[in-house]
């Protein structure tokens, strides 16, 4: 049986995935392969500023996205370790591999 702190980890993740609009913001951080500002990111997914920053912030919560503060702007990077993690929760929860560590 999971631990409660391992399905609430894991649930968090599945929250944070459960919107394409994030879903998009992170395939399109991947493509970039860089850290991207939210103006470039507005531009890009074609949705507003305060839509994609609100995303972010949901994304950064959970560890999925990095950011990195420079001058005035702040700059997204994907955070690969933690993506990587997470087919390993959906096997734990299976029962076929032990807990994911949290990222």
């Amino acid at each position: 049986m999971l631990s409660d702190g391992d399905a609430q980890l894991y649930a968090g993740w599945f929250k944070a995935l459960a919107d394409p609009t994030r879903v998009r913001l992170l395939h399109l951080l991947a493509g970039e392969g860089r850290a991207m500002s939210v103006g470039e990111m507005v531009d890009r997914a074609e949705v507003g500023q305060s839509t994609v920053s609100h995303h972010l912030k949901i994304l950064a919560e959970v560890r999925f996205v990095l950011a990195e503060r420079q001058g005035t702007s702040t700059f997204y990077t994907v955070n690969r370790t933690c993506l990587t993690v997470f087919p390993r929760a959906v096997g734990a929860i299976l029962g076929e591999e032990a807990p994911a560590d949290g990222c």
